[in-house]
């Protein structure tokens, strides 16, 4: 991933204000209206009434609203989070009592292209989602021909570019920021243990060039498959290596937590380290074993805000993730105070070096698409987790 220049300021202090007077101004004063509800046709009406509006494939055209579609899997086996960031979409609307946009959903899982022409005949000028990379893959060209960008909660770098822009977290930047911490208390020597898997490999990329800027060494690398035990067979080819300063687990709870005893057991002042995928874990703080862990993730305090709001709303906890769904509305309001009715949208404002801020604190957007994200680096402690590197708060130019 290209690293993107620039220092972190304090300049973006006042927007974060704004992203949290959002949350906290409709936690008691606005009504909820439930679950997003997915597109319909509505029958076209006689001719003979003046006032009916003009229909496009089924949906009557707004001149109030901006038109964005949402991408997301409603049915199958990813509904669920599908869901989830359905509802923080409308959730995001309600809380900034945004007049100018209208949200319409469409189910991925029934056909991503199918979903995304649909959108697009509808008037769609921007598509937030899709959700998955390989539903990238299909919508992006579509939207691209038809000069509509694509806000992805991907977080597959390689579907980046051409119109098609990703808000997932990457797993390169959250290595690269808790090595750049361990590096910061002394650390030099690393090992690193990931999984034979696609995002094991760009773990183990992410890891070997963190570790070079840092100007530490990797003195072991170990990858392992997800059968049983193989986790110990990793560290077992890695104990002839030891000791060391600090060893990543670029997987999640479960997997980390089997393998910590054994690392310990090799190099008992080992720190360990883990990417972004531990904060995703809701069982990451009960994990005994990793107990002094450091991670780098996106900041939760806005996040466990939300999280109280959308139950509230929803009767449900939200997944993690539909937070995204959330700062990505609150993107299109920002931009949406100066986007011109029933025009393109402003794609050029996606690349605004001063970025955006949200549930998740600070991003931008680069050249490749990518959003470069302000993280913070927890700690594991006594069951819960402790921030010991707060974010910076926003980008300089």
């Amino acid at each position: 991933m290209e690293r993107r220049g620039g220092r972190l300021r304090a300049g973006m202090g006042r927007v974060t204000a704004v992203a949290a007077a959002m949350l906290l101004a409709a936690c008691s004063t606005i009504v909820p209206r439930g679950p997003v509800q997915q597109s319909r046709p509505e029958p076209t009406r006689p001719e003979t009434r003046p006032t009916q509006p003009e229909v496009a494939q089924g949906l009557p055209r707004d001149n109030e609203r901006h038109r964005v579609a949402l991408l997301v899997p409603l049915s199958g086996a990813n509904a669920g989070v599908g869901r989830s960031l359905a509802n923080a979409t409308q959730l995001a609307l309600l809380d900034t009592r945004n007049q100018q946009v209208r949200i319409t959903s469409y189910d991925t899982a029934t056909g991503a292209g199918a979903a995304a022409q649909r959108a697009i005949a509808d008037g769609a000028q921007l598509i937030l989602g899709p959700l998955l990379a390989d539903d990238v893959r299909v919508v992006g060209p579509i939207a691209r021909a038809a000069g509509v960008p694509v806000l992805s909660y991907s977080n597959d770098v390689s579907v980046a570019g051409n119109g098609a822009y990703l808000l997932g977290y990457a797993p390169a930047q959250a290595i690269e920021r808790v090595v750049a911490y361990a590096s910061g208390k002394g650390i030099s020597n690393f090992g690193g243990l990931v999984p034979n898997a696609l995002y094991g490999s760009r773990a183990s990329t992410a890891f070997l060039r963190a570790v070079e800027q840092a100007g530490g060494r990797v003195t072991s690398l170990q990858t392992y498959d997800r059968g049983s035990g193989a986790v110990a067979g990793a560290v077992q080819r890695m104990a002839k290596d030891a000791p060391f300063g600090a060893v990543l687990i670029a997987d999640g709870a479960a997997q980390a937590n089997a393998a910590a005893p054994l690392l310990r057991r090799a190099s008992p002042s080992t720190q360990l380290l883990g990417t972004e995928l531990w904060n995703s874990d809701n069982n990451i703080a009960t994990a005994t074993a990793l107990n002094g862990a450091w991670f780098a993730s996106v900041p939760n305090a806005m996040y466990r805000q939300y999280a109280r709001n959308y139950r509230t709303r929803f009767g449900t906890s939200p997944y993690r993730l539909s937070s995204l769904g959330y700062d990505s509305v609150l993107l299109v309001v920002r931009i949406a105070r100066d986007w011109q009715t029933n025009t393109r949208f402003p794609e050029a404002r996606l690349r605004d070096a001063d970025g955006f801020v949200g549930i998740d604190g600070a991003f931008r957007f680069g050249r490749d698409g990518v959003a470069e994200r302000a993280l913070e680096v927890q700690e594991i402690r006594g069951n819960t987790t402790v921030t010991v590197s707060a974010a910076p708060v926003g980008f300089g130019k």
